[in-house]
């Protein structure tokens, strides 16, 4: 029994560093900065709330009936991979532009769903990685690492107002510049790793 225990200690240790290596909240924080620059607190607030909990339930429904989506829809996580990619390289075109990533009628939640939930956190390699840790270690070790991952990811996100204080505004706008020329070099990356995997499978 104690061997049990410790093994599915373990196993979720693993699972927890292998999918929040991957999500990666801490190297996100300057794109999030980016992205909801021209917000106050309580729409940030509002963001990060929805993102978490729109994240925690993606990884989930991708984890346990992602292939089978892909399947039904005749597309593969290349795919997903390039779709993301393009995705992400129009936001940065829009903050490099306008400085807006999202149109201004459009609601915090909307902004926490996409682009925040996914592709940034819930990105091809999130979905990945997490039916890889449910095939390895799995049903309950899978849920509870997602769950933590992304209650931690939260936790994160809820200091990036004091982030905000230390940068001021000058400071925040710079930053959202600069990331928006990191988020359309990870745009292109998706795309390039979407077409080779698509490539190699393909010959």
């Amino acid at each position: 029994m104690t061997d049990v225990i410790v093994n599915f200690v373990f196993n979720l240790a693993k699972a927890i560093i292998v999918l929040f290596i991957i999500v990666d909240p801490f190297g996100n924080i300057p794109i999030f900065i980016g992205l909801t620059e021209n917000m106050n607190r309580t729409q940030r607030k509002k963001i990060f709330n929805t993102a978490t909990l729109i994240g925690f339930v993606l990884l989930l429904v991708f984890a346990f009936t992602g292939q089978e989506i892909f399947n039904i829809f005749g597309v593969s996580i290349f795919s997903f991979e390039i779709a993301g990619g393009i995705l992400l390289l129009i936001i940065a075109i829009r903050i490099l532009v306008s400085g807006n990533p999202t149109e201004k009628s459009e609601s915090p939640e909307i902004i926490g769903a996409v682009p925040i939930a996914m592709p940034l956190l819930v990105g091809p390699g999130a979905i990945t990685t997490t039916i890889l840790n449910l095939q390895a270690y799995g049903v309950v070790a899978t849920v509870l690492s997602v769950l933590i991952v992304l209650s931690l990811t939260w936790v994160i996100l809820r200091f990036i107002d004091t982030v905000y204080k230390f940068l001021g505004k000058t400071g925040a706008l710079i930053i959202a510049r600069v990331m928006a020329l990191i988020i359309a070099a990870i745009a292109v990356q998706y795309v390039l790793v979407g077409i080779t995997h698509f490539l190699t499978i393909t010959h």
